[in-house]
């Protein structure tokens, strides 16, 4: 018998195939406190929670017999990934099963901020028949931009083609067979903010996407246009878009999460043309009711030893095939996120090269690593091990697995090359002998630097004095560069310099450096 504990109130239905199964036997404890869970912990096989519970290093360490721990929603930042990895538990997740209740949430949303539905009901519950101060607008024919298109932008997308919209999509991993295939348009983020009617984001919220819709995107939209977020709270800067609406250039915005939640003294909440719920987007009977389904049967399979899907660390691996790769973990990692930081377009295919010693081993728990790192750059902490290979599928991402022999001057050598709609780059780096892991070549040009820190890569002509530029142009600005290295094909052809430096640049610096004649482009990478 496997013993499963549920230490967070989870629906009775989502839990019915744990309760049904003859070879487990399923105790409920919701609210354990963390001594007492430390206490019982080593009794059980499996632990199962919602965000309550805080599965930390020392429950996993205490808990001898767990095989999985399974978190009945989609984030696990209650869990220490790394400690169960390193403890050899299986984190299992439920990525999809809000999917739907987010996608009509946030259509609900988009239907009452052009209707003025809450409003409404509120002057007339307060006795007054109000009719002239609640014109709406039709959904018919306007055109709605959906801010990222994985699994709820999609369902989003559907929704909107159903009320006759059209749709402009935009996802840096979006390919225009894809929307074609999904009958939207392809777009960028540029014409989506300058087209769009209405805008729904449906992001994650990362580094790059923390206000990806700010004052100068507010500025260039149209007048009247409609923002929608149930997404993360910061993807849209909540500063700017208050002014906007007092401007006039925003008629509505709906929104479900908030920068800092619960919203204290947040201006947006008195506005009348915002429609506002309290994170509500997976809150639904039949979400919350997936969730927990889902997570229960990968549990069992764990349990039984069968195929499982939605693990969010790394599977086991051979101890013998770990004892070579292991090494590479974190370099294969870190040439993903680089590479995806420096390429400009819609990721189509990633071809990831493993020569010398390497070429003998099985790379494939090697190769996750790599995409994780090139998916986490765009898809945030939703990434992970085990769902990268899918994540890369059903965004219509090739990933080709190449092996050689030949070390071309290294033991061993990792080259990760990713072609988009615009352009194709490549980088390769290796582990050398007191000197960890570096990045050797980018395209065609050799080069020698430690991937990690802030880098500046730049992209230039070679000529006289423009390093010592550059230079200056950083000192001035109180930027300390740590390391510099410069990589060329010609003399005064095309090259390429790559510095270390001590703090992040800010934007207006880098534009700066980019208005230099020589600089053909400038890029803040930060490993």
């Amino acid at each position: 018998m496997f013993k499963v504990l549920i230490t967070d109130p989870l629906s009775e239905l989502g839990i019915q195939k744990l309760l049904e199964a003859p070879d487990v036997e399923v105790t409920q404890m919701p609210g354990l406190s963390p001594s007492d869970l430390l206490a019982v912990i080593g009794e059980y096989d499996a632990l199962l929670v919602r965000s309550q519970t805080q599965v930390t290093a020392e429950v996993l360490a205490a808990g001898k017999r767990l095989k999985a721990v399974g978190r009945a929603g989609v984030g696990v930042d209650n869990i220490d990934v790394n400690a169960a990895t390193e403890a050899g538990v299986v984190v299992i997740n439920a990525p999809d099963g809000n999917t739907i209740s987010t996608a009509e949430h946030s259509f609900a949303m988009l239907m009452a901020v052009s209707r003025n539905i809450p409003q409404a009901h509120k002057k007339l519950t307060e006795g007054i028949w109000d009719r002239k101060s609640f014109q709406g607008v039709e959904l018919n024919g306007k055109i709605l931009g959906v801010v990222g298109f994985g699994r709820i932008g999609t369902e989003v997308a559907k929704r909107a083609k159903a009320f006759n919209m059209q749709v402009l999509a935009y996802d840096p991993f979006l390919t225009e067979e894809r929307a074609a295939k999904m009958g939207v348009t392809h777009a960028t983020l540029d014409e989506i903010i300058a087209k769009a009617d209405y805008i729904t984001v449906h992001t994650p919220l990362t580094k790059e996407t923390r206000h990806l819709i700010s004052s100068k995107e507010f500025a260039k939209m149209k007048n009247g246009v409609r923002i929608i977020n149930c997404a993360r709270g910061g993807i849209i800067d909540e500063k700017a878009l208050y002014e906007a609406i007092l401007t006039g250039k925003v008629a509505g915005a709906a929104l479900d999460v908030f920068e800092v939640e619960p919203p204290v003294d947040n201006p947006l909440i008195g506005l009348p043309q915002v429609v506002v719920t309290p994170h509500l987007g997976a809150s639904t009977v039949e979400a919350q009711e997936n969730v927990a389904i889902d997570v229960s049967e990968e549990i069992l399979k764990v349990l039984r030893g069968e195929p499982f899907k939605n693990a969010v660390n790394l599977p086991s691996i051979p101890a013998h095939v770990l004892e070579k790769i292991e090494p590479y973990f974190s370099l294969g990692e870190r040439l993903g996120q680089f590479l995806a930081q420096i390429t400009v377009g819609s990721i189509q295919e990633i071809t990831i090269t493993y020569s010398g010693d390497l070429s003998e081993v099985d790379t494939a728990p090697l190769t996750r690593t790599v995409l994780k790192g090139v998916l986490s750059f765009r898809l945030g902490e939703g990434v992970n091990y085990v769902n990268a290979p899918l994540l890369a599928k059903t965004r219509d991402i090739a990933v080709l697995e190449q092996k050689s022999s030949l070390n071309r001057g290294f033991m061993n050598l990792l080259t990760l090359t990713i072609r988009t709609n615009l352009e194709t780059k490549s980088v390769s780096g290796t582990l050398l002998n007191g000197y960890g892991a570096r990045i050797v070549k980018i395209d065609d040009y050799g080069i020698d630097v430690a991937p990690e820190g802030y880098l500046l890569y730049i992209h230039h002509n070679d000529r006289p004095g423009v390093i010592g530029r550059v230079g200056t142009i950083l000192g001035s600005n109180d930027v300390n560069i740590a390391t510099m290295q410069v990589g060329r094909r010609d003399i005064g052809g095309d090259a390429i310099m790559m510095l270390t430096v001590d703090k992040p640049v800010s934007a207006e610096l880098l534009d700066s450096l980019g208005e230099l004649p020589e600089i053909k482009s400038v890029t803040q990478v930060e490993l």
